[in-house]
């Protein structure tokens, strides 16, 4: 069985120690936006957020989960954090870092089982696009004339949201709600930063995809306008 463990350590060892007694292969990786899509040959994955920020890391298991909805996730957490897990984090279980060999094998098995059989194609209804940009929220993969875009987690929700409303106006307000969240406490300007970072990595071609209405906020152009050159 191949694990992926998601973290900044660099020891598994450090994660969950027993992991290292188990025979299965195991896989390191930061916890990063690209490294979601390096998850399609795993049977399990373990994100350690025993260090973490815990409201990004449960968006970070959000965003896991909605990119392989088939893949059981667990997390690795301190006891201390485990008052902060809810459903809303999309994880199928937690493992305490000092969990034994035989108790981690245990939950392994049941994880390995509680998951469906994986679906061969996403829904079109997750696929959003405009001219040559498609952005895929099954595998949160976002793709410009089929090369992937390197994003973190907010930014591919940014796009994905505006790209799939194209031809609607957004005001920051709204976009901190929708894509934030209610329980996000950041101003205003971390809406026009993660824009900007979205434009650069879009390059010069497709920057304008993401317009500014004066006064307003932001949107994506609609398919129609993108058409046209307007």
């Amino acid at each position: 069985m191949k694990v992926s463990v998601l973290s900044d350590a660099s020891d598994v060892g450090d994660v969950v120690g027993a992991l290292g007694l188990l025979n299965h292969e195991v896989d390191l990786l930061p916890p990063l936006a690209k490294s979601v899509r390096e998850l399609v040959h795993s049977d399990l994955v373990i994100i350690d957020v025993t260090g973490s920020n815990l409201l990004g890391a449960r968006d970070y298991c959000r965003a896991v989960a909605a990119a392989h909805p088939t893949l059981p996730v667990a997390v690795a957490i301190a006891e201390a954090s485990l008052i902060a897990i809810d459903g809303s984090w999309a994880v199928d279980d937690f493992l305490l870092p000092s969990v034994s060999p035989v108790e981690l094998d245990a939950r392994i098995r049941l994880l390995k089982s509680r998951r469906p059989v994986p679906v061969d194609q996403a829904d079109d209804s997750q696929v959003a696009a405009i001219g040559d940009l498609i952005v895929d929220e099954l595998t949160y993969v976002a793709r410009v004339g089929g090369q992937p875009l390197d994003l973190t987690y907010k930014e591919f929700e940014l796009l994905h949201f505006l790209v799939k409303n194209a031809g609607r106006v957004f005001s920051r307000e709204q976009l901190l709600q929708d894509v934030w969240g209610y329980d996000y406490f950041g101003g205003a300007r971390t809406v026009d930063v993660h824009v900007r970072r979205l434009r650069a990595k879009l390059g010069h071609e497709h920057e304008q995809l993401i317009a500014t209405v004066r006064n307003v906020g932001y949107k994506a152009i609609s398919p129609e306008e993108f058409e046209s050159g307007e």
